[in-house]
């Protein structure tokens, strides 16, 4: 997939678990470490922007557009 997700990075940025993070958006972990791991197909702008919120970062910190990635089709 050509959008790579570096929420992993992000939260050893912040010292901050992903079990924090769910708790603190109201988010399963679950539902987190599917994104986290890139397996996610979509993300509401919702869950984004409680994201952004809780790591105090813009979207951009999170999703990066890598053209050398092959889309899944």
């Amino acid at each position: 997939m050509a959008i790579v997700v570096k929420l992993d990075d992000m939260l050893h940025d912040r010292r901050m678990t992903l079990t924090e993070l769910a708790d603190r958006i109201g988010m399963t972990l679950a539902n987190l470490s599917i994104l986290k791991t890139g397996k996610a197909r979509a993300i509401r702008f919702s869950t984004l922007e409680a994201i952004c919120d809780a790591l105090t970062c813009q979207p951009g910190d999170i999703l990066k557009h890598d053209a050398s990635k092959e889309a899944v089709k």
